[in-house]
């Protein structure tokens, strides 16, 4: 397991297949898990898109759950409400997942990071990042989220 936030990051962003939960059926959604969801998509990643309610979003075929997707998946961004990350978490144990990233947004957008997600992962010998987002970092990211990034880690935001 990665030991710290720039070997997890770089971990999590090597894998090719990468999940993202969350993902609303309204594609104008302002949720941060449609733009990840796109920005992975956009970048070269083949990602899948997972909400329990869709069976569609952003013109992609849509997984009920990680244990859904038929391909091995290297990563999830988790960037659902706080409440549903552990359900989540416990669904990449069951499906094989052993990276999962808990999306924390700024202000309104919330987070997706639950101590007991977490706690769970990490006893299932998870690679875990909770908080901050994958635009942040390598090369999905952008200006904005990279500028977040170093003003985060400036005033010791960033998780460890």
């Amino acid at each position: 397991m990665a030991a710290n936030l720039k070997e997890k990051v770089a971990d999590f962003l090597a894998q090719e297949n990468i999940a993202v939960a969350g993902v609303s059926r309204n594609e104008k959604s302002p949720g941060a898990a449609n733009a990840i969801y796109k920005r992975l998509r956009e970048s070269g990643y083949h990602v899948y898109a997972i909400n329990p309610n869709a069976d569609q979003v952003e013109g992609d075929r849509c997984y009920h759950s990680v244990k859904d997707i038929p391909d091995k998946v290297g990563g999830i961004v988790i960037a659902t409400p706080e409440a549903a990350a552990e359900q989540v978490v416990r669904d990449c144990v069951d499906a094989g997942v052993t990276r999962v990233w808990m999306h924390n947004g700024i202000h309104s957008m919330g987070t997706s990071v639950s101590q007991s997600a977490v706690d769970y992962a990490v006893e299932h010998k998870m690679s875990v990042i909770a908080g901050a987002c994958p635009l942040m970092f390598g090369r999905p990211s952008d200006g904005f989220h990279r500028f977040m990034g170093r003003a985060l880690g400036a005033f010791g935001k960033l998780p460890k």
